[in-house]
């Protein structure tokens, strides 16, 4: 189970939450994001993989990022389209993951995935909102039980200490991970490390 905690931006609260063990961390590069990035801080994590989150931004200017950041992977969090994708598949270079984010409101927006799912690595599904991620707010879960491709999902939005049972509940063959951001926050992009400690051994503590 991959645990990414996203809005990540002070250097020494990204080596703590590192050390807890979270699998990748996310770097926000939309400016109008209270967690915006603008240059790699002063520490970046070494054991945890880097995802850059983006949001329709050039597909040159996406590349270039990733070479300055070092991105292991590419967080599609706008409305790109699936030949956007293609485009920024054949210009990463080879390794680099690509993320597209869906935003769920109905079953309708799971049906029309296959044009993605040729170009992306993952999807990433959150709720329908007017913000661009880190919202707080979460959708109905149970309308993932419509979800049939093949590409891996993480699990996105409002997701907080209270929802562990959920998350053991949750099943889905696709589910790959989860995606913490706002509700682990003291104020925006620096995460409480305890409340992130207690939560995922929480999770460790039983079988998801």
């Amino acid at each position: 189970m991959i645990v990414k905690v996203c809005g990540m931006r002070d250097a020494d609260n990204i080596r703590a939450v590192e050390q807890l063990g979270v699998d990748w961390m996310g770097f926000i590069l939309y400016k109008r994001s209270p967690r915006f990035v603008a240059s790699p801080p002063a520490y970046m994590p070494c054991r945890a993989k880097r995802v850059g989150v983006t949001v329709g931004m050039p597909v040159s200017q996406v590349v270039q990022a990733q070479k300055l950041f070092g991105f292991d992977i590419i967080q599609l969090h706008g409305n790109e389209n699936p030949n956007y994708c293609m485009s920024l598949q054949h210009m990463l270079p080879l390794g680099v993951q690509i993320i597209k984010k869906i935003s769920v409101g109905s079953v309708r927006n799971l049906s029309d995935l296959d044009a993605y799912a040729r170009h992306v690595d993952y999807f990433l599904f959150e709720p329908s909102t007017l913000a661009h991620g880190g919202s707080g707010t979460k959708f109905d879960w149970t309308l993932l039980s419509h979800y049939h491709h093949s590409t891996p999902f993480i699990l996105a939005g409002g997701i907080g200490p209270e929802d562990i049972e959920a998350l053991h509940r949750f099943t889905h063959p696709q589910w790959a991970g989860i995606d913490l951001n706002s509700r682990f926050e003291t104020k925006p992009a620096l995460k409480d490390v305890d409340t992130l400690r207690q939560f995922i051994h929480c999770l460790q503590t039983d079988s998801l």
